[in-house]
């Protein structure tokens, strides 16, 4: 179907176009219920689960309802990303800049609180990943601009703004942004994809690396490769949880060494 882009709908894009009117018949349908539905079929059966028909037959009403709320599988893909951000996205703002409780927030901040900040950040990136799977494959190209994204957006780059020295310098806060959103993506893609192989593959990371055993003795008694031996043999074995700490604190450590 071809997407509709009316004058008296300001940019035709589906975060400022109004819904249908409400009808009571055959069913209750609101962009509400069909990005919930749509959220459930991904976490079942990843986006290949997901089609307009799918979804329309999980809310018992025809196809051609839902493109009156959705004109594109890409604005439904939209939507979904957009509920997952707000998983990550802050509570409603209690404070606005300037304002006291803004004021004590950068206090902590200078006193190095922004690294709680962006953990607790990071941490509910990765809570919400590891529920929804199939998130992670729709992050990494062009910035999603629902009203989550961008509030989970804005809470990263005003801790961001925080950190001792970057106050005003918004070229070095953008680039410390950068850096710590693609951390994430990087390591939250690598978790995923390991999850999806234990499932696949019917044995765990620790049994596959028990398998793989005597082929790495073999390649690595031939001296070739004598720092992966050494890392190997002598590395601490991190949970993902606790691989996943440490490289953020990397990633904060490099953020930290940025300030004049």
């Amino acid at each position: 179907m071809t997407p509709r882009h009316d004058s008296d709908t300001g940019s035709g894009l589906v975060w400022e176009r109004p819904e249908p009117p409400e009808r009571r018949t055959p069913g209750p349908l609101s962009r509400a219920l069909i990005v919930g539905a749509a959220v459930e079929l991904a976490d079942a059966d990843g986006l290949e689960g997901v089609s307009i028909r799918r979804v329309a037959a999980v809310l018992e009403v025809g196809p051609m309802r839902l493109y009156g709320y959705v004109e594109t599988k890409a604005e439904l893909l939209e939507l979904m990303v957009d509920a997952v951000y707000a998983e990550i996205a802050p509570g409603p703002p209690d404070a606005r800049p300037g304002g006291r409780q803004e004021e004590r927030r950068q206090e902590e901040r200078q006193q190095e609180g922004w690294r709680e900040e962006l953990r607790a950040i990071a941490g509910r990136h990765r809570a919400a990943a590891l529920r929804h799977e199939w998130f992670i494959e729709l992050l990494g190209g062009r910035p999603h601009l629902g009203p989550n994204a961008l509030a989970a957006r804005e809470a990263a780059l005003a801790v961001l703004w925080g950190v001792p020295g970057f106050a005003g310098r918004p070229t070095l806060v953008q680039q410390a942004a950068g850096a710590f959103h693609a951390y994430l993506a990087g390591r939250l893609r690598v978790e995923v994809a390991q999850r999806r192989a234990e499932r696949s593959e019917g044995r765990s990371n620790h049994e596959w690396q028990v398998a793989m055993g005597p082929y790495m003795v073999r390649v690595l008694e031939a001296g070739r490769h004598p720092t992966i031996a050494e890392v190997m043999r002598s590395a601490d074995h991190l949970t993902p949880g606790e691989s996943f700490a440490a490289g953020l604190e990397m990633v904060l450590d490099g953020i930290a060494a940025q300030a004049p």
